[in-house]
């Protein structure tokens, strides 16, 4: 069974079960007298402790030598409760084909050294909200996916979150458990309509701390009604500022087009990630994406920048994957996140049953790969002072 990852909050192994009288130090990894024969049989409580139990031999001879443990290793703490899961062995080889080398190293998917993201403090208080645009003119990239799930873990980390679906199909609300076609009023009514207030369309979710501004069909509407309105590139910019001082995040997920409703979002938000599915096409597109971007910067906000470009759907088993992936670092640099999102049935199944990946597989590789994600935007994308 190939179980080969890397643990997306380059995280500390986690803990052995004591069985059979095996011998664990004080972290609880078990020792170097235990043979490669006899490692399969270890029962273990998580993935990370498997690895450890089959790596130990390679890591005691540095580590004596350097009289460090895990916790004095040279890249820093490796203290983070969210590595403890347990891995879809499938979706973990898509990750890190040579899990040794990448834990030793502490190289990611990107092929750059792997910082480590520490767990964020609680706030005090909140706002006024950072607005992130997921945007990206092609479909099927993952927009909505990551939109769900970075909101559910930035909202795990005590963020208050508000979700904006700003696209006609109203995919967002569906994998919200919002059916939206039986919706009165959404974020249509309350761009068009005067005197209707936010909390009128606002949606509490299952996700305590993350609300939801749903849509449905009428929305494709306003791109042909906005066009005679004065500022109409700032229509959702309007319709947003009531609500800000109530969040920490906005995360606005657009259509897959470069219209007005995605220049809407984009003058209203106050930076940008770009989910991009790890293929030749999904790649074609940026340079257009990141053309808009700069002349919604010059003409209509200067204050929009680009956070990110996040990939998606990553296989590395496949060549492809991995040489797009490496076009993408050459020409971004440090503009591409080194969180990486893998490839997995767990996200479709997500949508289906009407909720994020952090509470439908909360053990999962995928929803420790968005709660490293929500670290790293907490990084990147700090609130407007």
């Amino acid at each position: 069974m190939n179980e080969s990852t890397i643990a997306p909050g380059g995280g500390q192994p986690g803990l052995a079960e004591h069985i059979s009288g095996q011998p664990t130090d004080d972290t609880g990894a078990v020792l170097s007298t235990v043979g490669a024969s006899e490692i399969g049989t270890v029962a273990v409580r998580t993935f990370e402790a498997r690895q450890a139990a089959a790596a130990q031999a390679v890591y005691d001879a540095d580590l004596s030598a350097q009289g460090l443990g895990y916790n004095e290793f040279a890249y820093g703490s490796y203290e983070d409760p969210d590595a403890e899961y347990e891995p879809d062995p499938e979706y973990a080889a898509t990750l890190a084909p040579d899990a040794a080398r990448q834990r030793r190293e502490r190289i990611g998917p990107t092929g750059r050294p792997l910082p480590y993201f520490p767990i964020p403090a609680p706030l005090a208080e909140h706002g006024p909200a950072q607005i992130i645009a997921m945007c990206n003119q092609k479909g099927g990239v993952g927009k909505t996916t990551s939109t769900i799930n970075l909101g559910a873990a930035l909202a795990e980390y005590g963020r208050r979150v508000l979700l904006v679906d700003f696209d006609p199909q109203g995919a967002l609300s569906v994998g919200l458990g919002v059916n939206p076609m039986e919706l009165d009023v959404t974020v249509y009514n309350l761009l068009m309509e005067r005197g209707l207030t936010a909390d009128e369309v606002l949606l509490k979710t299952a996700v305590p701390g993350m609300d939801l501004l749903p849509s449905n069909i009428d929305l494709s509407a306003a791109e042909v009604q906005l066009v005679s309105e004065v500022a109409r590139e700032s229509a959702l910019a309007r319709a947003l500022r009531p609500l800000l001082p109530d969040y920490d995040y906005v995360i606005i997920d657009c259509q897959p087009s470069l219209g007005l409703l995605t220049v809407n979002a984009l003058t209203a938000a106050h930076s940008v990630i770009v989910p991009l599915e790890c293929e030749f096409f999904a790649l074609r597109g940026v340079a257009l994406l990141t053309e808009t971007i700069e002349k919604v910067c010059e003409r209509l906000n200067p204050d929009l920048r680009l956070d990110g470009i996040l990939a998606t759907m990553y296989d590395s088993r496949t060549v492809h994957s991995r040489e797009v992936l490496a076009r993408v670092v050459e020409a971004f640099g440090d503009h591409v996140f080194h969180t990486v999102i893998g490839r997995t049935v767990r996200f479709p199944e997500t949508t289906v049953a009407g909720e994020p990946i952090t509470t439908y597989a909360t053990n999962s590789v995928g929803a420790a790969a968005y709660r490293q994600l929500a670290r790293e935007v907490l990084d990147r994308c700090r609130p407007v002072e």
